[in-house]
């Protein structure tokens, strides 16, 4: 005979009480995302500030060899294996999501302001999206598409090509940083089965070899030396320190305890954090057709989150059921 199916619901442990889901992580975790978006948010303030003292891209190089070395450190000291897996997928992915997003990034910075910038980079999650689309063969559906169009409907506003008058260098260097991330994005994506490895030595190999193109980049390019003061110094230990090593340590943290859609709300706040930042501390302002462009893009990348916390919240309920 058969049994009758018993209603769905939340199922519960042998203590009679509910398991932890995603959503119900530590509060810890949710501290740790804003401490990241804090830190990751005034660190363009920071290295803005780094560029009154040193060349573009020997900042560059500075920031990504401190935290190499702080990154290996980080795995010798958790007794983590230090060998790399996977060494040219591996190299590869650093060369293009650390060593050209680093480059652009700094030279973005040179050209125009910081909070601008961060925005244009933090349209990753828009530029994964549509390459996953063309090159993973991942399905965008009808409400993602929707969200990418809001994107970048708002990017053509906010770095306003028409307009002769505005950093437009500045602009498409922010954008070429955003690409690389995404494109490497992608590849981790493409090569994940070779790549299975703990998430923060392949970290720090990608940021090795984003070094090495680094240094070939200022061996290529003569620059005026570097003005070393404290000043300059305590920036550095900042940027590349607390916000690169200690950022990325955080973000794996994130990531582990945080589902998607809660991690993603970084890509949000980052900018905010930002923009406000250099409005009171270097001064900057935004023009209203920027500010529009500024609204479109971050309501494209709400709508986002909110799609990931739906996709999420369904499949814990098909789990519960």
């Amino acid at each position: 005979r058969q049994r009758p199916r018993r209603a769905a619901g939340p199922r519960l442990n042998a203590g009679g009480r509910r398991p932890v889901t995603a959503s119900m992580r530590s509060p810890r975790a949710l501290a740790a995302l804003a401490l990241l978006t804090l830190i990751w948010g005034y660190s363009w303030v920071l290295a803005k500030q780094a560029l009154d003292y040193s060349a573009p891209f020997t900042l560059g190089l500075l920031r990504s060899l401190v935290s190499t070395f702080a990154l290996f450190g980080v795995l010798a000291a958790t007794g983590r294996s230090l060998a790399p897996r996977a060494l040219w997928k591996t190299g590869g992915i650093g060369l293009v999501q650390s060593g050209l997003f680093m480059v652009f990034q700094t030279w973005a910075l040179v050209e125009g302001g910081a909070g601008r910038t961060s925005v244009l980079i933090f349209t990753m999650p828009i530029w994964t999206l549509l390459l996953g689309r063309l090159f993973l063969s991942e399905r965008v559906r009808g409400a993602q598409w929707v969200a990418a169009a809001s994107a970048l409907t708002g990017l053509v506003i906010f770095i306003a090509p028409w307009n002769m008058e505005s950093s437009l260098l500045s602009k498409l260097l922010g954008l070429g940083a955003a690409l690389c991330w995404a494109i490497g994005t992608v590849l981790v994506k493409r090569w994940r089965a070779a790549l299975a490895a703990d998430l923060l030595s392949l970290t720090a190999w990608q940021m090795a070899a984003g070094t090495l193109l680094l240094v070939a980049v200022v061996v290529a390019v003569p620059e005026a030396p570097t003005r070393w003061t404290w000043t300059f110094a305590a920036i550095l230990a900042f940027v590349a320190l607390v916000s690169t090593a200690f950022g990325w340590v955080l973000w794996l943290r994130v990531l582990r305890e945080l589902p998607a859609w809660q991690a993603s709300l970084s890509v949000l706040g980052v900018p905010v954090v930002a923009n406000l930042s250099s409005r009171v501390a270097l001064g900057e302002t935004v023009a209203p057709v920027e500010l529009a462009g500024m609204l479109l893009i971050g309501a494209g990348l709400a709508f986002m989150s909110f799609l990931n916390w739906r996709a999420q919240r369904r499949a814990e309920v098909v789990t519960a059921g």
